[in-house]
């Protein structure tokens, strides 16, 4: 009975060091995303559709190593080539529904919707 509870506790202590170590070396306990931003990773926009309200800046960040662009296709924004960790940003003011693509991969497509 003494070991279980020894051994119990003995976990706990490890799980919360390592817990605290995470967040004090920058790893997240959980994979967080800003309700507003988009990640182009493996060739996608993730996510491939949101929604957000009417005065919502929407941020693209790229993580691949080759470039890519966001251009709406009723060309109301575009962006210049993205490189590896950039990032490009657009104030959605107007209400509707914005089709998205990368200039350079128009197969890599997204659908944002703003309320």
């Amino acid at each position: 009975m003494k070991n279980a509870i020894f051994r119990r506790a003995l976990g706990v202590c490890f799980g919360g060091a390592a817990f605290l170590s995470a967040i004090a070396f920058g790893v997240p306990a959980a994979h967080a995303q800003d309700a507003n931003a988009v990640v182009i990773k493996n060739f996608m926009f993730e996510p491939m559709a949101m929604t957000v309200k009417a005065g919502s800046t929407v941020t693209w960040k790229n993580l691949d190593g080759e470039p890519h662009t966001v251009v709406n296709d009723a060309g109301i924004f575009r962006s210049a080539a993205l490189d590896q960790n950039d990032t490009y940003q657009f104030k959605f003011d107007k209400p509707g529904v914005y089709k998205v693509f990368c200039g350079i991969h128009p197969n890599m497509k997204e659908v944002i919707t703003v309320q």
